[in-house]
């Protein structure tokens, strides 16, 4: 036997000397096995490291006790909700498997349904989506959708108040004397990203600031993209006194921009992400920003996925976790 070969059930009855019945009755905990044997054969199994064929314990029992989280790609966001889930699963029963295609260009579109296809009916009982384009279709398995593009809709959904924590956002740089404040939008396709621009603008209308749209560049929650509209903004000759990013991800983009430009973040530039990843307190300086509760969101999401699949009845099928301000280092009054 190759050491790099999967080992199955039959090199434990093998090694073990019995039958392949009998390690299956042990490994079922049937009757008819002497406690001895038993005892043998389970002694077999750590020592051969043998475990059972996800897909032929889905074909014996219909269930795995896995549950899925399917994201688009691993960035900080979909990281530290992972977290989260990591933490919700333990003293479950469940196992957790996460599948990513790593962010494939035109795996873009649907890509919730693809993945899905994969792994539903014999490899997870369920599955938590992370920002999924697609909510609305019957996905034949239990399904909770966090920060969905579309927002909230008839399937279980978690996100955070995004509308307020941009408001936060924003008012903490008009309070500190800011006027000319710009905005690193997100992803346009993606609800939340519409509610930051859209929190960012009502807190600006509500302090009687026009919103110049020469000051608003899309971001898409992208590094490289935010770097270029931060460029964009800050070249400009009556440039920006402050930045607002839809993320994180766009803010430290700003300020690395800034920084490369020979500007002063908070001196010259006061900057504002949104996410608080763990990132946003490691840069330099530390950043203000927006704390959407990430470690809870994929908690709540795990807690709603298994009363989904062992058929409770759900009191909140969309949930929404609030948002805050968290000050550190790279904001200051004008």
């Amino acid at each position: 036997m190759k050491p790099s070969s999967r080992i199955t059930i039959r090199d434990v009855a093998a090694t073990a000397g019995v039958s392949v019945a009998t390690v299956s009755k042990v490994l079922n905990a049937r009757y008819g096995v002497s406690a001895a044997t038993s005892a043998h054969v389970q002694s077999v199994i750590r020592e051969l490291g043998y475990e059972a064929s996800l897909v032929a314990q889905s074909l014996r029992n219909h269930k795995t006790n896995v549950i899925g989280i399917l994201v688009a790609d691993l960035e900080p966001f979909s990281t530290e909700l992972l977290k989260g889930a990591a933490k919700a699963i333990k003293g479950t029963g469940y196992e957790l498997v996460v599948y990513s295609a790593g962010g494939r260009t035109g795996d873009q579109a649907g890509w919730e349904q693809r993945y899905l296809s994969r792994l539903s009916g014999t490899l997870i009982d369920g599955a938590v989506l992370v920002t999924p384009t697609v909510v609305d279709v019957d996905y034949g398995t239990a399904v909770v959708a966090v920060d969905p593009h579309a927002g909230p809709t008839g399937l279980p959904t978690v996100d955070s108040d995004n509308l307020t924590g941009a408001r936060l956002g924003a008012e903490h740089l008009l309070q500190l004397g800011h006027r000319r404040i710009a905005m690193i939008t997100g992803r346009p396709d993606l609800e939340s990203s519409r509610q930051r621009e859209q929190g960012f603008r009502e807190a600006m209308r509500d302090a009687g600031v026009p919103v110049d749209p020469d000051l608003i560049e899309v971001g898409d929650y992208d590094p490289d993209s935010s770097a270029a509209a931060a460029r964009l903004l800050l070249g400009r000759p009556d440039r920006p006194t402050a930045i607002f990013g839809a993320n994180d991800v766009s803010a430290i983009a700003a300020v690395e921009v800034a920084a490369s430009m020979g500007l002063r973040v908070p001196d010259d530039l006061s900057v504002v992400g949104f996410d608080n990843v763990p990132e946003a307190a490691l840069a330099s300086p530390a950043l203000t920003t927006v704390e959407q509760p990430i470690h809870a969101m994929g908690h709540r999401a795990i807690e709603l996925l298994i009363g989904l699949i062992h058929g409770e009845e759900i009191d909140a099928t969309h949930v929404r976790l609030p948002t805050r301000l968290v000050v550190r280092q790279s904001t200051r009054a004008l």
